[in-house]
């Protein structure tokens, strides 16, 4: 798929001491593990010489970057029909349907949502060489909402250093049981595997820190609209937390109970929707800030509550 890229690098005195891998990784906005990949392969040289990833540079000297051609994915391209919020060159926003699965996995071999951005993105620049999209973050499939995607390296990196620093700001809309007293709250509790179902997720001694942070959007009767900020990324964090705190979200099949489960009227599945994602435009430094409205089918239940008069109080 083309030629290769040739990158030459001027050395500067003041990285003159840095290793090599890290200071090719920032300036070309590749990743790490990529980066070291292509020097492992002799890609990378100074002088005419071979470098290693653990080599320092000279200063005043240039190195020189081959990067070859993208590679085929072994994905296919599949015609999914994919609500795009935002696109670039660089990156892409989606609103995710209830009940499509982000990546291939075991089970899941197609219709997945790469392989309707495999169809829907022509030419992709690549991923660590190979011409797939960047699942920057990833959403359950019984979740609704925005799903930021790298097309490229740098995209890639800078989204990726953007959430471990978490400057990604990630807000959910959640309805769940019963009246959740404090106005705005934040929930500390570490997640890890359940000892009980290795299938699900708990509050559990010795898991992993996670931090959840909520404000009540709207009050009904027996039920209460949450807006949710994702502080931290565990798996189902969200519902584990909300779960332990007496207020499970409802249509959880999983962490639900029987009320929660059922849901009020109307309620067909998870009212779990990623409503709003802020973050650093990768290339041009600006502040994006993108939203995702309610899908029709998690509208459904709160029409039916307000239609009832079960509304207490809109925040």
């Amino acid at each position: 798929m083309g030629d290769p890229r040739e990158i030459d690098l001027p050395i500067p005195p003041e990285v003159a001491r840095q290793r090599v891998d890290r200071f090719v990784a920032d300036r070309c906005g590749l990743s790490r593990s990529f980066v070291q990949r292509l020097i492992g392969d002799g890609r990378l040289t100074m002088d005419g010489q071979v470098m290693r990833a653990r080599d320092t540079m000279v200063a005043g000297q240039t190195l020189h970057l081959s990067i070859p051609p993208v590679a085929d994915t072994e994905l296919r391209p599949e015609p999914i029909p994919i609500s795009v919020v935002y696109e670039d060159d660089d990156i892409l926003v989606v609103d995710k349907p209830v009940g499509l699965v982000v990546h291939p996995a075991p089970g899941h071999a197609s219709g997945t949502l790469v392989n309707a951005l495999l169809h829907h993105v022509d030419d992709l620049p690549g991923i660590a060489g190979v011409a797939r999209p960047g699942l920057v973050h990833r959403l359950d499939k019984d979740t609704s909402g925005l799903l930021v995607v790298a097309k490229g390296d740098l995209a890639q990196s800078s989204l990726m250093a953007q959430l471990k620093a978490r400057r990604v700001k990630k807000t959910y809309l959640a309805l769940v049981q019963g009246a959740v007293a404090a106005e705005v709250g934040r929930i500390e509790a570490p997640i890890g595997r359940d000892p009980s179902e290795r299938k699900r997720m708990a509050v559990v001694a010795g898991g992993r820190a996670s931090t959840t942070g909520y404000r009540v959007r709207e009050r009904f009767g027996g039920w209460t609209l949450l807006e949710v900020d994702l502080i931290t990324g565990r798996t189902h964090q969200i519902r584990v937390h909300l779960t332990e705190i007496g207020h499970p979200i409802a249509g959880d099949p999983i962490y639900g109970n029987g009320t929660s489960r059922r849901g009020p009227d109307g309620t067909s599945r998870l009212f779990l929707h990623a409503w709003r994602i802020a973050f650093t435009h990768p290339r041009d430094g600006r502040l994006m800030r993108l939203e995702a409205t309610l899908p029709p089918d998690l509208q459904v239940p709160l029409d039916t509550l307000r239609l009832h008069g079960e509304r207490a109080e809109v925040r």
